[in-house]
């Protein structure tokens, strides 16, 4: 139930489908496809009804940085029933090719999250490893880390991701749209 759309087949349907950005609320501030509304994948459940019903009234597009974050996000769309196109390449390929972004005054560039976490990762695993040449068992400090970036990858969900998006940087900055502005927007047919 997923189709990928090119950045090209994206550029004219813009205004004609519904355009689902999954990062979060600070990557999505920092810079945006222009009527792309902000759902942020790990509030994905709770917009389904809007989703729906946007869906419904006809196609559905679904973004993020690089578009793994989208494709997770068409397949929880897939599993409960409502198509989804996705993105391929994500809002970079779409700066890459050229194409404007929006971004609200005095945004600041945030990392992608994937980004945020790797560097999370990475550095708690270091703090682990050199703690534990002062205390030995401290190593395990480590090792959990990396056995949660496994487990991350086998239930391709991510901790670490929920609670960095949990971050002030991370959260939507006063002035920009709300989950609840982009529920709105979904479950509202366009006016004609």
């Amino acid at each position: 139930m997923t189709t990928p759309l090119t950045v090209e087949q994206l550029r004219p349907r813009l205004g004609q489908l519904a355009l689902v950005d999954v990062r979060s609320p600070g990557e999505y501030a920092a810079g945006h496809i222009p009527g792309a509304l902000n759902v942020p994948l790990d509030q994905l459940d709770r917009a389904l009804p809007a989703l729906r019903r946007a869906a419904d009234r006809g196609d559905l597009a679904v973004v993020c940085a690089s578009g793994q974050r989208a494709a997770t996000a068409c397949r929880q769309l897939a599993d409960a029933g409502i198509a989804a196109l996705v993105l391929t390449g994500g809002t970079n390929a779409w700066a890459a090719d050229g194409h404007p972004l929006n971004r609200p005054a005095g945004a600041r560039a945030v990392w992608a999250m994937d980004r945020q976490v790797r560097f999370a990762a990475g550095s708690l695993v270091l703090v682990g490893l050199f703690a534990g040449l002062a205390l030995p068992g401290a190593r395990w400090f480590a090792a959990a880390i990396g056995a949660g970036l496994v487990l991350s990858a086998v239930t391709d969900t991510c901790a670490m991701g929920r609670a960095l998006g949990r971050l002030p940087f991370n959260r939507p900055r006063p002035g920009t749209p709300t989950l609840d502005d982009a529920l709105t927007a979904l479950a509202t047919p366009p006016a004609r």
